[in-house]
């Protein structure tokens, strides 16, 4: 299985301490340039822990894979799009609402950080998801309560 991931979403796993269920739970985890130079540099929160993950995993995209974008996405947004397609992955890791749509108008399969913690707790690879959404709050990543309040009751925390 091949996850192509966007900046955002991997903040948010490195802020809970979870990229190793990344690999864990899809295999190979692959990132665009764009998004590895959005982590890298303006001083973003665990760029250290993310620039070392994501060693061996930036893959150059291949402009002839077209996504439809709108006037908002980032660079880093679209050419994770772009190599989605290009790898024929099966999910693209994205937390941005708008990101997001556009991914979905793009037929692209998604999956965000939420989404990920509930996985890892539904194959056994963490016993809660609330500590960790909480370690994301306090990192500064916003969850709206309406979210939060549906990831721990989809978890039956």
């Amino acid at each position: 299985m091949i996850l192509v991931a966007d900046s955002s979403a991997l903040i948010a796993l490195a802020a809970c301490d979870a990229l190793d269920l990344l690999e864990k739970l899809f295999g190979r985890v692959v990132v665009p340039e764009a998004v590895f130079r959005e982590i890298n540099c303006g001083g973003k929160g665990q760029a250290d822990q993310l620039y070392g993950f994501l060693d061996g995993k930036v893959v150059p995209i291949d402009p002839a894979y077209p996504a439809l974008l709108d006037g908002f996405c980032d660079p880093g947004e679209a050419e994770a799009m772009v190599l989605y397609h290009q790898l024929r992955a099966d999910k693209l890791l994205i937390d941005d609402r708008r990101g997001r749509r556009m991914a979905k108008i793009n037929r692209i399969t998604i999956i965000g950080s939420l989404g990920t913690l509930l996985a890892a707790k539904r194959a056994g690879l963490i016993p809660e998801v609330k500590p960790r959404i909480h370690a994301m709050m306090d990192a500064g990543i916003h969850i709206s309560p309406a979210l939060m309040t549906m990831v721990l009751e989809s978890s039956g925390e």
